[in-house]
């Protein structure tokens, strides 16, 4: 099967071969790891890029034309697009809230009462945001303070983006009810 075209690896790939595509994974798969490794800069999402490129590939073999490219250079283009849609979609997210409300914007331009009552605010605040669940903590940050949409937040947490809506607005309801009660104390 090894002496085969390229060509003929995609007709049998197409035909459902696997003997086919058996010897086409093995002919490609270290030109479209490498591909995709170059790209996402990161083994474990170059494997998964791969194996979706292949599964592609399979799919719409019987769609590839010979005349408009060679068969590698119509891998490598799926093997290309995949990473590249992937690194579109990646975005660093890897943050504790708690952290993140540790830092203080505080400027020299400010009055020091200004700056008194930012302290006050920001502490009330800090206290309100530790009462509220974790994944509501994060949801709010994300989307209040980093000014992502609920869709992205969905994105970033790996949840529907009706999860992420009810999480963002039960955590500024629940928000809203801590400081409104923490200001009539006052």
């Amino acid at each position: 099967m090894w002496s085969v075209s390229d060509d003929a690896l995609v007709a049998g790939l197409a035909a459902g071969d696997q003997d086919a595509a058996s010897a086409f994974v093995g002919r490609f798969q270290r030109r479209v790891f490498g591909l995709a490794r170059t790209i996402v800069s990161d083994d474990r999402a170059a494997e998964d890029i791969a194996q979706e490129a292949f599964v592609r590939a399979w799919k719409h073999a019987g769609a590839y034309d010979a005349r408009r490219g060679s068969v590698v250079g119509w891998l490598l283009t799926i093997t290309r697009n995949l990473s590249i849609d992937a690194v579109r979609v990646r975005r660093p997210i890897a943050f504790d809230p708690y952290v993140l409300l540790e830092l203080d914007a505080q400027s020299d331009e400010r009055l020091p009462e200004d700056l008194a009552q930012l302290s006050d605010d920001t502490t009330r605040l800090r206290a309100a945001l530790t009462q509220l669940p974790e994944e509501q903590c994060r949801a709010v940050v994300l989307a209040g303070l980093l000014g992502y949409t609920a869709r992205e937040v969905g994105e970033m947490e790996g949840i529907p983006l009706g999860t992420a809506k009810t999480r963002i607005r039960t955590a500024l309801i629940r928000l809203r009810a801590a400081l409104v009660t923490e200001g009539h104390d006052s």
